[in-house]
């Protein structure tokens, strides 16, 4: 199948090209590069031997999409294309809904009237807000979610279902992921977010590399074994081949199907810091900070029905996770600036 990644200079992006080309995939990429780094698909070709067909483009520009669409014979669409920081989407909502939806808006009209109807959403676990039930299964219902990022992961998904349901001739597909970390194992490719990192894992590698003088902890006063924050990390390759898989239910005509990626395991922040300091023979200074607004203490999945289904599970431990991220950090100090 010849695939539209919106979004696909980005990290998953990125790592999911690399799984669908192994796959036999052919792939086309969307991406205005707001969050995202040209020099993250010049990798992506070194890996797999072959150039990546590239349209810089917002995907809020009508003219640009259906360009792509009529230039180039799309079977699916993974959309990646999105603003993602949690923290901003507080500062910032009107932003995050303008451009979260309205991209979403323009791609699924364009992809109607060019008639492509298979899409898979990158949605996150968000949309379980504070979850009714651990570990988390796909019958789990959404929860509040506790900011405006989660907020457009979440009403996209019934945009997604109401559109499939309108018109069963679309299959949806809806990858709802815990929190990628880790990077290619070649040290090329990997996580590398504009300034201050959100997530746990640029942070620990840009203190393990000298960029951050430490860690920032936030809470170790929830009801968790060591009391830090508990959540089911996947390793980024992982979660790219999921996407693969979920082309398999496509294939199949789905017709509307949710899935969890995970791994099924959940791990505190210290866990995490302790993995990566073992397996990496570092020290990575840290100091207890405040809790964050809208943290939960505990999201982790349970994967059964992406591997029942799909054939997918998760096959890298904590220790690979760590170990590939700090690979990456350590061969781009300075991520893809150099």
């Amino acid at each position: 199948m010849q695939i539209l990644l919106t979004g696909g200079a980005g990290y998953i992006g990125s790592h999911t090209i690399i799984e669908l080309d192994k796959a036999g995939h052919t792939v086309v990429v969307v991406d205005n590069l707001c969050n995202s780094k040209e020099e993250a698909l010049r990798r992506v070709e070194k890996i797999i031997g072959k150039p990546v067909p590239f349209v810089r483009a917002d995907v809020r520009d009508r003219e640009a999409m259906d360009h792509i669409f009529k230039t180039y014979t799309i079977d699916a669409v993974i959309h990646f294309a999105g603003l993602k920081a949690v923290g901003e989407s507080c500062e910032k909502p009107l932003e995050y809904y303008e451009n979260n939806m309205n991209a979403t808006f323009v791609l699924l009209d364009v992809m109607r009237r060019n008639g492509c109807k298979n899409i898979i959403f990158s949605s996150s676990a968000t949309v379980y807000g504070d979850p009714a039930q651990i570990p988390i299964t796909e019958e789990c219902p959404k929860g509040h979610c506790t900011n405006p990022y989660g907020q457009t992961k979440s009403m996209l998904e019934e945009v997604l279902k109401d559109v499939q349901k309108a018109d069963p001739e679309w299959n949806v597909v809806l990858l709802r992921y815990f929190n990628p970390i880790g990077a290619h194992k070649s040290g090329l490719i990997g996580e590398n977010p504009n300034g201050i990192p959100n997530n746990l894992m640029p942070y620990i590698t840009q203190t393990a590399i000298g960029i951050r003088k430490e860690l920032g902890v936030f809470g170790n006063d929830y009801d968790t074994p060591d009391g830090t924050g508990v959540r089911d990390y996947i390793h980024v390759c992982d979660l790219a081949a999921g996407h693969v898989a979920a082309l398999k239910a496509i294939e199949k005509k789905c017709g509307l199907a949710i899935y969890n990626l995970g791994t099924g395991h959940g791990y505190s922040v210290l866990d995490v810091v302790n993995a990566f300091e073992r397996e990496n023979g570092l020290k990575v200074p840290y100091s207890i900070k405040p809790r964050r607004p809208g943290d939960i203490a505990t999201c982790y999945c349970n994967p059964a029905k992406a591997k029942a289904e799909l054939g997918w599970q998760a096959q890298y431990e904590i220790g690979d996770m760590c170990r590939d991220s700090w690979n990456f950090q350590k061969n781009n100090p300075k991520g893809y600036e150099e």
